[in-house]
């Protein structure tokens, strides 16, 4: 963003960016990444278990909170990606940080940790 910010005045106005990000075909790299962060930080590797879609659709004609979840299941069947070629045009390439520090740094960011010295080693 900074660096984007750094060139405002060569874009187009409201000019829109997209990154690619890190890519999870199945959900699966995301959960693996929350268990080696939260295994390293506390010694214990949480246990992970597919979501219990059969319970909203038993529930969601009583909390409507369920029946949106439900109408964006989609979201979850469909692969999504954003195009980051006007990125890459404008920037020259993506930064990208790698999958474990992210997810260390939002569960850090989110409080399920504190900082340590071992997690800056």
């Amino acid at each position: 963003m900074v660096e984007l910010l750094a060139r405002r005045d060569l874009l187009g106005p409201f000019a829109t960016f997209h990154m690619a990000g890190h890519w999870d075909a199945d959900g699966s790299q995301m959960a693996e990444a929350i268990q080696r962060v939260v295994a390293r930080r506390t010694g214990r590797k949480p246990r992970a278990a597919a979501f219990p879609w059969w319970l909203l659709t038993l529930t969601s004609p009583f909390v409507a909170t369920f029946r949106e979840m439900r109408e964006m299941r989609y979201l979850w069947r469909e692969p999504v990606r954003m195009d980051k070629a006007r990125f890459i045009a404008a920037l020259g390439q993506e930064p990208h940080t790698p999958l474990d520090e992210a997810v260390e740094a939002t569960l850090v960011g989110l409080g399920c940790f504190t900082t340590s010295a071992s997690s800056e080693a």
